[in-house]
């Protein structure tokens, strides 16, 4: 059974003279007697399948406050279990604050018995009736409007007096302590007489007083900056949590942090472009009463939860979008010129992790691709930890001008190496545009982050490639922690892919095979401290030597077989084999 036919049947069952007007039930309030009322009112519960507040009534007596089924059956002393979607092993939220002894309760009648024909007219402009503000005790003072602050246990400690003349004219009256510290929420009561149902947070008691009108229920915060210190765990019960601030960017960013504190149950009210800021809900009621209602009821429809997920809709534009992306210049462009590399690879994208053996060559690589994609105008951010800029400079310099370092820092070659050094110089002075080296040995994710939004901005490009030499100098807490350490940049390397479209070429260490050798057939457990690498690499490949790179005797020609050992994409396999091109640190791809 629907909970709404059970919510139905439950009210008709204590309700026993109701009668059904379309989507509400209708009876004489069996509460009106027990408050003294002479005359019984008529009780209001709201019901139907599709509403927020499904299962909410109130007397239009005002006798009681308004509420849920669980609050209607507490007034009755009915079992709660008898509630429909009753949680037997729910329980209740406990203050955490000591009250004291002290109360301003006797404070509050002589308030509201001061309050005088302006203030009322005042109110009424803005359509609140006397009932309600006598429903909410609201004050006067002689010169500030009073708002108590009632608590849970019924007692009032402190009052917000607010000058109606001045509203940044105002002050806390009884025990301070109960204006801070997540106490600071005007009706905080109805939190609990709201228990499986809906209310509003808004911010402002004014702007409370406007709904309470309309017979919503509800709480405020004095501004929305004070959400910050309310506990989420007040509304483990509410269903849904309709949130509305005034029109302002700081308003709005607190009620997104509140939002996200408090989850999905929350749905923000949202003002349209066009009205002015601090636009609010008073404004709106003074602005059109008549129609008040009806705007409000509009934005509750029109209200979006807070969800962690996107709309259906954006989903499927961003999806497109990146379909669209993959044919972008910005895209292709992430190949590195390497004719077998590429035709394998189909340039670098997502995360590649590459591994060899010391000495290997594999720097050598590495800076060969990204410097071959940053002359392509792609942005490079290449983190260093093995080889320091100057070394990684002069080595492309050398590759570019196919001279040695020597000769480089030597400057003094014949005509045809100073042209050949010259033209390698400009060239290399357009690729350092698009290529940046960072050394920085307390490198976090979040400086990262913004090394990529800067190159981003600085290029003007969508793509960018990450290249990291090497996974195992990452900076890490303590060498006890590297293999964690290693795994907690792996899965931020993931977390930078998918928000900010990046590609990532590491460089990491192999283990040593039996005898102390890096050869044999590749194969994923190569890699030292693998840890999660197996799941974390888009593209896993391996970078073996045909030679024994600690021999320092072999003379024989240096040729390294390039494996893709697992891929999401890809079959594993050959790749090319590379023939390093000594001294001018390079690879040449062999046929």
């Amino acid at each position: 059974m629907a909970l709404d036919t059970k919510l139905t049947e439950f009210y008709k069952a204590h309700l026993p003279e109701s009668r059904i007007e379309g989507t509400m039930l209708r009876a004489e309030c069996p509460f009106c007697a027990k408050k003294g009322r002479k005359k019984t009112g008529a009780i209001i519960v709201f019901l139907g399948a599709e509403g927020y507040f499904t299962g909410y009534f109130r007397c239009l007596s005002r006798c009681v406050p308004g509420g849920f089924a669980a609050h209607f059956a507490r007034l009755r002393g009915l079992e709660s279990g008898s509630v429909p979607g009753h949680d037997p092993d729910g329980e209740p939220y406990l203050e955490k604050s000591e009250f004291p002894l002290d109360t301003i309760n006797s404070d509050i009648p002589k308030y509201q018995s001061s309050i005088t024909v302006k203030i009322k007219e005042r109110f009424a402009g803005q359509g609140v009736s006397a009932e309600t503000l006598e429903e909410l005790k609201i004050g006067f003072n002689g010169r500030y409007i009073v708002y108590p602050y009632y608590m849970a246990n019924g007692n009032c400690y402190t009052a917000h007096c607010i000058s109606p003349e001045n509203k940044s004219e105002q002050f806390w009256h009884g025990d301070q302590s109960f204006s801070a510290n997540g106490l600071q929420i005007f009706n905080i009561n109805d939190i609990d007489y709201c228990q499986g149902g809906a209310l509003f947070v808004v911010e402002g008691e004014e702007n409370l007083l406007c709904l309470r009108e309309l017979g919503f229920p509800g709480v405020a915060v004095p501004v929305a900056k004070d959400l910050a210190f309310i506990d989420p765990k007040r509304f483990q019960y509410i269903q849904t949590v309709f949130l509305v601030v005034n029109n302002s960017l700081e308003a709005d960013n607190a009620a997104r942090a509140f939002a996200a504190r408090v989850g999905f149950k929350v749905r923000m009210l949202s003002w349209p472009a066009q009205r002015e800021r601090d636009f609010c809900l008073v404004k709106l009621a003074r602005e059109d009463s008549a129609d008040f209602k009806n705007q409000v009821t509009a934005m509750v429809k029109a209200s979006q939860a807070f969800s962690p997920f996107r709309r259906p809709g954006r989903e499927y534009q961003v999806f497109l979008e990146n379909i669209d992306r993959q044919h972008s210049e910005s895209f292709q462009a992430l190949h590195t010129g390497i004719k077998g590399f590429d035709a394998a690879m189909d340039g670098i994208h997502g995360i590649n992790i590459i591994g060899g053996a010391p000495k290997a060559g594999k720097s050598c690589l590495g800076i060969q691709l990204a410097t071959e994609m940053a002359r392509k105008k792609v942005p490079v951010v290449y983190y260093d930890f093995e080889n320091g800029v100057q070394k990684i400079y002069q080595r492309t310099l050398s590759r570019l001008s196919r001279l040695p370092v020597e000769r480089i820092i030597d400057d003094n070659g014949d005509a045809e190496e100073t042209r050949r050094l010259d033209t390698a110089k400009e060239d290399f002075r357009n690729m350092l545009e698009y290529f940046r080296v960072v050394n920085d040995r307390q490198l976090t994710p979040e400086i990262m982050r913004r090394h990529i939004d800067f190159l981003c901005h600085e290029t003007r490009k969508d793509d960018v490639v990450v290249v990291v030499d090497s996974l195992h100098k990452l900076p890490f807490k303590d060498f006890s922690e590297r293999r964690t350490g290693i795994d907690a940049w792996l899965r931020e390397f993931e977390s930078i892919r998918d928000e900010m479209n990046v590609a990532f070429l590491v460089i990491s260490e192999l283990s040593r095979q039996e005898g102390g050798r890096y050869d044999g057939v590749p194969h994923m457990g190569l890699f030292k401290d693998s840890g999660d690498i197996e799941y974390t690499a888009d593209n896993a490949l391996v970078f073996l030597p045909e030679w024994n790179p600690v021999d320092i005797t072999d003379q024989g020609e240096r040729i390294n077989a390039l494996w893709l050992v697992a891929s999401r994409e890809y079959s594993p396999g050959l790749i090319a084999r590379y023939r390093l091109d000594f001294p001018f640190w390079g690879f040449t791809e062999l046929d």
